[in-house]
């Protein structure tokens, strides 16, 4: 591969921005964020363009959870206004991390974070079944309290507990996808956190924010698509994806056509919320552009992954 023209999209996953085992304060997020960085830099140093797309919905949960505690002081803010503040922080802190690891590469590069807005349609079916986990995780105790002293709507996350969920709309345009388009060449771009800020179209053809997230695997497949990347590489825990998964037939997946995904997907093979949206997103892509390449991999491998050692390549 000409190394030097390839132009990547990447989709940076939960696991990319905190860990479990770490605690969720803003400290603890930044340390993993740096190591996250480092693997990066691997990227950038290959000659490769990355564009950055990262989630944030334990973070979004948390920034809103805290505003509901604190409505007795000052006012909640809205879902929307939430995902903004999760894209800001979240970005400042890829940012300074970014920025330390490339100086260490004797790299200087500018990197920008965009607040972007994403656009739904507001007849989208989503809205009518709350899908998409936010916030942290809850035995099933403390979720079904939740859900009845708050209303949230609270579902069982891939075998990992229970959390609230919201409606999870597909994104039908990036507003400030001509901003995307001046930077790209000229600066690492950090675009459509968490998915970006879900927002719809009002009859005077302004936009105003909804309380939903789009999950950030269709975010970044819709950006791939637009800025014409050579490759939409979704960066995730694991490094393969797998049929049976956790069985002990389980069948780790090197390479397989989006027919051969569609058929798996149809077999309930990759679970709702976390590998599902993942393959979803990569055969869009690969079926709106033809030629080009959709991985699905571990952050810890990116570079393997693009250079075709390891990895789900998807065509």
């Amino acid at each position: 591969m000409n190394a030097g023209k390839t132009r990547i999209v990447v989709a940076l996953g939960g696991n990319a921005l905190q860990s479990s085992k770490d605690g969720a304060t803003a400290e603890a997020q930044l340390a993993v964020v740096q190591k996250t960085c480092g693997y990066l830099v691997d990227l950038i140093r290959k000659g490769y363009e990355i564009v950055i797309v990262h989630g944030n919905g334990p973070q979004v949960g948390r920034i809103l959870l805290a505003s509901e505690t604190a409505k007795d002081v000052v006012p909640a803010m809205p879902f929307d206004v939430c995902g903004a503040m999760s894209q800001g922080y979240i970005g400042y802190h890829i940012q300074q991390a970014l920025k330390q690891k490339l100086k260490e590469n004797n790299m200087d590069l500018p990197v920008a974070t965009i607040v972007t807005q994403v656009a739904v349609d507001k007849g989208d079916t989503a809205f009518q079944n709350p899908s998409k986990p936010i916030g942290p995780f809850y035995s099933e105790e403390e979720a079904k309290k939740l859900a009845e002293e708050k209303g949230y709507t609270v579902k069982e996350d891939a075998g990992r507990g229970w959390r609230r969920v919201v409606p999870s709309p597909k994104p039908v345009d990036i507003l400030e996808k001509d901003t995307i388009d001046s930077l790209l060449g000229r600066s690492i771009v950090i675009t459509c956190g968490g998915g970006g800020i879900p927002v719809v179209k009002k009859a005077d053809g302004t936009y105003e924010g909804v309380a939903a997230v789009i999950d950030k695997d269709f975010a970044a497949e819709a950006l791939a698509e637009h800025v014409n990347a050579d490759v939409l590489l979704i960066l995730t825990e694991v490094e393969h994806v797998a049929i049976n998964f956790g069985k002990p037939n389980q069948e780790n997946l090197e390479k397989l056509t989006a027919a051969e995904a569609r058929k798996y997907m149809a077999e309930g093979q990759f679970a709702p919320g976390s590998m599902l949206p993942k393959v979803e997103a990569a055969v869009k892509f690969v079926e709106a552009k033809p030629g080009k390449r959709a991985i699905i991999s571990s952050l810890y491998h990116a570079v393997d992954a693009i250079e075709g050692n390891t990895g789900t390549e998807i065509c």
